[in-house]
């Protein structure tokens, strides 16, 4: 499976690896996609305690990102960030096959 389909920004990873540290788990970030949110589909983030034999996995400073192979149609070619403003701190998936998107962030659709 093609490892560089999916990415982790360096602000997205150290935030991952801060949050890991915290709760003692391994610094992967589990990125899926979930049918639901007002564009049809949304994000859903998680720890991992590791990868899945057919997970697409990449990796920034030390940090893993995992995605699922039914996920990985999805969201092929996007970046994870994390950002914050005056509004809040989150992850944002910066997704090139997103046709269309909410105001939060968090739904998208193809």
């Amino acid at each position: 499976m093609d490892t560089t389909t999916v990415s982790l920004s360096p602000s997205a990873a150290a935030r991952v690896a801060a949050i890991a540290a915290k709760q003692g788990k391994p610094a992967i970030l589990r990125l899926s996609v979930e049918g639901g949110g007002c564009s049809g589909f949304q994000y859903k983030f998680d720890l991992a305690g590791a990868a899945d034999s057919d997970d697409a996995v990449s990796e920034t400073d030390a940090v893993k990102l995992v995605v699922d192979p039914i996920s990985l149609d999805l969201v092929a070619g996007c970046t994870v960030d994390f950002v914050e403003s005056l509004g809040g701190a989150a992850f944002k998936v910066e997704n090139p096959n997103a046709t269309a998107g909410c105001g939060c962030g968090s739904s998208f659709a193809i």
